[in-house]
């Protein structure tokens, strides 16, 4: 996907001013509730109509105020997942996968509906009414309804917004494997760092109307573990767990990690800020916390008065963060040692 905007929006409190050239299959728009993200993706849609400019999509021209030209939504095969799921309440399951499907011209229906429902798991669902799913069940119907429209580009305007942090997370791996399986590009809007870092490669980051940077997921969260109330977010993907001592224990970079929230299954996905984890020069005599991890410093980054510090633990990647007169008194330097202390309970499963 190549999408190059540059529009200008003014409404009464608010003016948003968009000068975009962006690539990529998986891009995500990133910004505080009123930043513009939603106007923005409403006008690649053609739901709202720019006050001038111009939006190209792929090497064709969807809107231009000097040249007269602004396609209706449906003619930019454009598709899109909300924050609510708005399925229609009086069709079952399947009618409502089938609504866009029906209206795309032959000519671009190039996904197979019972491909799409084994991908999304919907197979024993499609009699059903849909005021009797779930709600991740109602979110991946709308997902498969988005899909079968055989868009050329999928924006998803904070699908997740609505849902626990059980089943958001749930969902994500729907989100990724559709796009995948079936090559549709998509623009992923969220204020959730997190979201973005496990959705997206590349950000567009607005704030009051105007895109102040593009950068990448991860480049991002760093910039921000300044200003963050919780820190930096460690993403860890681990695998099988046994039970010692009422914790789990899981194998992890040169040794193991005590988890108090783990589980038995083959793999779980924990979360743990950076803001938990404590730095030692030496060998602490006697410690509560039930991990301690000698690791090597791969790099270091400030971001306000903090300091992100990149600890390698054998393969396993973690960055903690301390006030920038901690990291002078530990003479944190890249290539120095240090002892990472976590507790058991600061580890938080999220799938």
């Amino acid at each position: 996907m190549h999408l190059s905007m540059m529009v200008n929006k003014k409404f009464t409190a608010f003016t948003l001013t968009a000068d975009i050239t962006v690539s990529g299959d998986r891009v995500g728009i990133f910004g505080t509730s009123g930043s513009g993200k939603s106007t923005f993706v409403s006008m690649l849609a053609g739901l709202l109509i720019p006050d001038n400019g111009e939006i190209v999509l792929d090497g064709e021209c969807l809107f231009s105020s000097s040249k007269g030209i602004n396609l209706r939504p449906e003619q930019r095969r454009i598709a899109m997942v909300f924050q609510q799921h708005c399925l229609f309440p009086h069709l079952s399951v399947k009618n409502n996968l089938l609504y866009g499907f029906k209206r795309c011209p032959a000519k671009y229906r190039t996904i197979n509906f019972d491909t799409l429902v084994t991908v999304l798991k919907l197979e024993g669902l499609l009699d059903r009414g849909v005021t009797k799913l779930s709600g991740g069940e109602k979110q991946r119907v709308a997902l498969g309804r988005a899909i079968l429209a055989n868009p050329r580009l999928l924006l998803m305007d904070e699908p997740l917004s609505a849902l626990d942090d059980s089943l958001r997370f749930q969902i994500i791996p729907y989100l990724k494997s559709v796009s995948e399986q079936f090559g549709i590009p998509y623009l992923f809007i969220s204020h959730s760092i997190v979201e973005m870092r496990l959705m997206t490669d590349t950000v567009l980051f607005f704030e009051n109307g105007t895109m102040m940077e593009q950068t990448s997921s991860e480049q991002l969260a760093r910039k921000r573990i300044g200003n963050s109330p919780v820190g930096y977010i460690n993403l860890l993907q681990l695998g099988q767990s046994r039970q010692v001592d009422g914790l789990y224990s899981y194998g992890c970079g040169a040794g193991e990690l005590l988890i108090s929230a783990g589980n038995e299954k083959s793999e779980a996905l924990f979360e743990l800020s950076s803001k938990d984890i404590m730095l030692f020069k030496k060998h602490p005599e006697a410690i509560s916390a039930r991990n301690l991890l000698k690791c090597t410093v791969i790099s270091t980054f400030e971001s306000g008065n903090r300091v992100g510090v990149e600890l390698a633990y054998g393969e396993q990647r973690l960055i903690a963060e301390v006030v920038k007169q901690a990291a002078n008194e530990l003479n944190i330097v890249v290539g120095s040692e240090l002892y990472a202390a976590i507790k058991a309970s600061a580890f938080r499963r999220i799938r």
